[in-house]
């Protein structure tokens, strides 16, 4: 009797630390949410960009938290799972684990409309712009199981602005593929923070390329590369030279400054050494790319992803305007900043900012030269795995 009543104790005290848990739904999760009806079938929630920003925020959470529940042993059989309750009042399941093979860790997951859980709602159809099917990647998590691979995929976009060598690379495009294969890519979506969106925005690349366009939703991408900044060095000082050359007086020994296309065209100059990252786009493929517009959510605050809000990129500030689409041969996007006062790196950089109720945000109609680069240069110098 003694032990089924320390039975009892264990399992009510494991409930109330369920309760409070700091990652738990009803804790951390959104406020005010709007709860999926019959009345969807008239006027969607998903039709609301506010709406759709938070959902997608809330499926990387529960991929981070399936990969936390799997190391401390929640599952939904033991009732502790922490996952599940990110997803479910979104009407949406789990159909799909995206699993590392080099640690076995939890970066990805697949999940689908939930036909019968809607049903039990009276929602007979999927309300309309809400997805069937969408692709989720984490970021890095900063614990011992994950930690070695999750920064040597850090390390790997650091180095190289490329994450094509990566295992987790070929995994999700093989996913997504297969998934535009069964419902269409119009009916599919692809979403990621930081290192995950740093997959999610080579990943969607890749399938634009072959002429696939997959909705994507970046949170915090990272912006920062050592390529990069070789790169501006590079364009800098040839720039620098240029200049130079030019004010040289004019002999028979002199070698007259050449065109850019000639420059392109001979090899020569200071970028003759380094790759040509910001060639035009002249492969077939460049022209899937201007039909695909990813959505990025960035923060002034946070290191990783504040270069794609810098000035010298050309921006045009618009709150009501779709993206008209790209200019001067440049590829845009539709980027959101939070209009917030200076923040914590952790704060900037958490994903909590992206479903809080008091998110203030504005949209920027951004054909800057380090998005269009983003989306042009990914795999240039990648490293074999």
């Amino acid at each position: 009797m003694a032990e089924l009543v320390g039975a009892e104790t264990t399992v009510a005290k494991e409930a109330v630390q369920e309760e409070a848990h700091p990652y738990a739904f009803h804790v951390s999760g959104p406020r005010n949410l709007t709860t999926l009806n019959w009345r969807d079938l008239i006027n969607s929630s998903w039709k609301d960009a506010n709406y759709k920003r938070t959902v997608f925020a809330c499926f990387i959470q529960a991929v981070y938290l399936l990969e936390i529940d799997r190391q401390e042993n929640r599952t939904p059989e033991n009732a502790l799972a922490l996952a599940p309750n990110w997803w479910i009042p979104f009407k949406y399941k789990l159909t799909q684990k995206l699993i590392d093979e080099r640690d076995g860790s939890i970066f990805g997951a697949v999940l689908e409309w939930d036909r019968s859980a809607a049903m039990a709602d009276y929602i007979l159809i999927r309300p309309s712009g809400a997805p069937r099917a969408v692709l989720v990647l984490r970021g890095t998590l900063l614990k011992s199981p994950t930690i070695r691979r999750d920064v040597e995929d850090d390390l790997r976009f650091l180095a190289w602005e490329s994450l094509k060598g990566s295992v987790r690379f070929k995994g999700a495009l093989e996913v997504l593929k297969s998934m535009s294969d069964k419902y269409g890519s119009t009916n599919v979506c692809i979403s990621g923070h930081s290192l995950g969106a740093g997959f999610a925005l080579q990943v969607g690349k890749a399938l634009a390329k072959e002429g696939i366009y997959v909705e994507t939703h970046l949170f915090n991408p990272p912006s920062v590369s050592v390529a990069m900044s070789l790169r501006n060095i590079g364009e800098k000082a040839e720039f620098v030279w240029k200049r130079l050359k030019s004010m040289l007086p004019s002999s028979n020994e002199v070698v007259p400054v050449s065109s850019s296309n000639e420059v392109k065209a001979s090899g020569s100059g200071l970028k003759s050494w380094m790759p040509q990252f910001s060639s035009g786009l002249k492969n077939s493929g460049a022209a899937g790319l201007r039909k695909w517009v990813p959505h990025l959510y960035v923060n002034n605050s946070d290191y990783i992803c504040c270069s794609y809000t810098d000035l010298a990129g050309a921006g045009e500030k618009n709150g009501d305007k779709e993206n008209l689409g790209p200019a001067n041969g440049q590829v845009a996007a539709k980027l959101f900043v939070v209009s917030k006062e200076k923040q914590k790196f952790l704060e900037a950089h958490g994903l909590e900012q992206w479903w809080s109720s008091d998110a203030e945000l504005r949209m920027v109609i951004h054909n800057s030269k380090l998005i269009s680069r983003q989306l042009r240069s990914l795999y240039t110098g990648a490293p074999s795995s």
